[in-house]
Parts: C-alpha cells; structure tokens; sequence
C-alpha cells in the first residue's frame, strides 16, 4: 500500500472479490473475522511496530466492523472494539505512550462510580455484566486507542495509508449491499429507514460507515489522485459508495460525511495561497458536480421519496411530528434522569431500564452525550469535558493535521446519531491525537512527545 498505483487497484479488486466471496459463502465471514487479528498480529510482531502498524490493523477492524456483522461473522457485537483495544495496548507495549496520555486514564477512572452502582444493583431481569460491556466498551475503546495516539508523530502520507486500510473493506461492504439488493426501486416504499438497502443490518451503522467511506475517497480523489486512471477510479468508489449510503434512507452517516468533507474544503481552501485557491475552484466544481448528479440518481431510483426523507416527511408528504426518528423523547427522558440523579447518575447501563419501568420506553440510547449524563451524572460532565477539550488543546501545536476537525466533527456528530454502537467514532477521535507532519520530520515517525 505504499502509493503503487497497481497495488492499490489490486487491494480493491481483492476486497470486491471478499464481498463476492461472502455473498455466496456467507459462513466464510466467519473465517475472515478470525484471519484478520490473526494476520494482523503477525505483523505487527514481525516488524515490532516500528512503523505503527497497529495503527493500520485496528483501522482495518474498524472499517470492516459492519460488514463482519451484517454477514454473520461477528462472533459478539463487541468483537471488533476488543480487538481494537488489544492492538492498542500490543502498540504501546512495542513503542510506549507519552505520559501525558494520562489525561484518557483519568476519563476511565470517572466512569467507576457509576459501574459500582450497576454493580451493587439487585435486578434479577437484567444482566449486569452484558450491559455494563454493551456501554462501556465504547467509552473503554476511545480511551485506550487516545492513549496509544496522543502526540504520537506521524506523516500525513501513512495517516492516509490508514485511511485507506479503513477504507478497503469499506468498499466490501458497499458491493454485498448491491449484491443483496441491486435494485433499489423494488425495495423502497416509505420514507423511514431501510434494512432492505442496508443488507438487512442497521441503516444507522451502515450509514455511518459508509459516510466514513466517503469522506475516505472523497481525499483519495481530491489530494491523491494523481493520474486520470486513479481519478476514474477513486471517482467511481466515491460515487458508488456515497449512492449506497444515501439510499439507506439513514440520514445521519451521510450528513456527517458532507460536515466532514464541507469542513476539510474550507480548511485546505483558508490555508492556501493564491494559486492553490485557483486551483479549489475546480476542486468545489467537481464536488457540487457529484453531489448533484448522485443526489439525482438517488431520488430517481427511490421515486423523490429520499427528498421526502431529508425534508423529514413520511411517503404522502405530510410532516413528521419528531426530526429525529423518536430520539428527542429518548434523549428528553435521559435529562430527566440526570436532573434526578445530578451527582452520581443511575449507573452505567440501566438508563434503558430504568427508562422502561419509568416512562415505558424500551430502547437503547441513541445519544452518547445524554446518556452519560443520565448514567454517570457529574463525573459524566467531567468525561465529557475532557473528551472535548483534549483535542482542541493538542491541535493549537498540530496545525499540519489537516483532517483533525474532520475527525473530530465525525466522533461528535456520530455519537450524537448512533452512540458507540461500532468502534469507527472511538478510533476516529483518537486520530484527531495524532501529531501530523506533512514534512519527514527530525524525530522518527514512531515517536511521541
């Protein structure tokens, strides 16, 4: 993957071949859940990560995360986070961690107080120790990939090597989705989310790593792409994947995805010189172009009911009562815990539960942020504020990380849509750590400060 045109192209025919293979194979997924960790250890022992190739394993988890589930080879709903977490920690034992990382030790010790009431509770209906990892391995997996990444110097290049790890099955991913449903108009009839065009998984998750995916060959296309070959190619991904996203009629992954590619532009566009500017209006040409003609196609093939969904309105085109698919009451009823339980919280993973025997609502949190307020009360505020404070301190001496509000615009706005279900939000925070030179710099790229 070092920048050869045709190892590139070949890394995409081989993962178009994986989605082929498991349409067809479907118990092979297994056997390529158990393969990549174990390749992936491999070699990061064989090279010692002198390169950071941990960084690229746990991208790679990441990116294939919700293909993996939506064919059957997760083996439980957190198997890719503990991989993500061991590779973190197998990187630190190799290449240390700055000791200013404590920072992200600090956030975890504030979520005890809230895992001692869950523990102490006497509910013989819920199962202490599935919802304590159901909400905690999120929190567990951003705080250790920080960890391992904060100030770790890298070049912007292999941050884009990563990138692409995560991007490669990402393109798997988007060919199953057409293989299970190639035809997109016999399958949409409403305005809400489709399992249909999601491969019978949740649009949610599917759309969020799908936006993940545009906005990974959406630079491909924009600052890597150097001949008409890589254009053509990185181009079609872009269009291809940015289609399927849209037509999970889940809206949130493809909104992130235009805020992160909106925010790059206007980062890129700010920071060059004049010629470079002359040089964006083409670039911001392009784009509008895409978006226009897939956003065409798209409401074509879903008869302008996907119009209707971003206008949030139901097939008959009549307003819908609530913008955020039943969210607002979720989130509404988790301030009233948190105003009820201001210090302490009700404890790590009985939100839910508390909200069924409360306000009889039976669903998971979809928010994050009020979730940690409701279940771990101040010291929720306390982890929230170093979560987003970390990274704007870290970015005033990392100007060069020219992807780090794109990242952390991601993480936010995703854990806002789709919690922590998936690993992508907690790795992609971490990224934003990362110390980002654009230059070979003095110190060797293993470093940190």
């Amino acid at each position: 993957m070092k920048n050869t045109k045709i190892s590139y192209s070949f890394l995409l025919l081989i993962h178009a071949v994986i989605a082929l293979a498991v349409f067809a194979l479907p118990f092979l997924s297994k056997i390529y859940a158990i393969v990549i960790p174990i390749v992936g250890f491999f070699i990061v022992y064989k090279n010692k990560n002198r390169n950071n190739e941990v960084l690229f394993v746990a991208a790679y988890l990441v990116g294939v995360e919700v293909f993996l589930r939506m064919t059957g080879g997760n083996f439980n709903n957190e198997f890719v986070k503990v991989n993500v977490i061991f590779f973190m920690l197998l990187g630190m034992i190799y290449s240390n961690f700055s000791t200013n990382a404590i920072i992200y030790l600090f956030f975890l010790i504030l979520l005890i107080p809230s895992i001692l009431i869950t523990s102490t509770a006497f509910n013989t209906s819920i199962d202490i120790k599935k919802i304590l990892v159901f909400n905690l391995s999120g929190p567990l997996c951003l705080a250790i990939s920080s960890i391992y990444m904060f100030k770790r110097r890298i070049l912007f290049s292999d941050l884009q090597h990563i990138l692409v790890a995560m991007g490669l099955p990402i393109v798997s991913t988007a060919i199953y989705l057409f293989l299970y449903n190639p035809s997109v108009r016999d399958v949409v009839t409403g305005t809400q989310s489709n399992f249909e065009t999601s491969g019978g998984f949740g649009p949610n998750q599917v759309s969020t790593i799908l936006g993940l995916g545009i906005f990974v060959f959406f630079t491909q296309l924009v600052l890597f792409s150097k001949t008409k070959k890589e254009i053509i190619l990185n181009g079609g991904l872009l269009i291809f994947i940015t289609y399927r996203g849209i037509v999970t009629f889940s809206r949130g992954g493809i909104i992130t995805a235009v805020v992160m590619i909106i925010f790059l532009l206007l980062f890129l566009y700010s920071f060059s010189n004049a010629q470079g500017r002359k040089k964006f209006v083409l670039v911001f040409t392009l784009t509008g172009l895409i978006a226009i003609g897939v956003w065409g196609y798209s409401s074509f093939q879903t008869k302008g009911l996907i119009e209707k969904r971003y206008a949030n309105q139901d097939a008959r085109g009549r307003e819908k009562k609530d913008r955020l698919g039943g969210r607002e009451q979720i989130m509404g009823e988790e301030m009233k815990l948190f105003t009820d339980n201001p210090i302490l919280g009700v404890g790590a993973g009985m939100g839910k539960q508390i909200r069924k025997e409360t306000f009889g609502e039976d669903a998971a949190s979809h928010n994050e942020i009020t979730r940690m307020l409701s279940e771990h009360g101040l010291f929720g505020i306390f982890g929230l504020l170093i979560l987003f404070a970390t990274p704007l301190i870290v970015y005033i001496n990392n100007r060069q990380h020219l992807y780090f509000l794109s990242f952390f615009l991601f993480w936010f706005l995703t854990i806002n849509h789709a919690a922590m279900r998936i690993a992508a939000p907690a790795f992609v925070y971490a990224l934003s750590l990362l110390l980002v030179q654009v230059k070979i710099p003095e110190k060797a790229e293993n470093s940190v400060d």
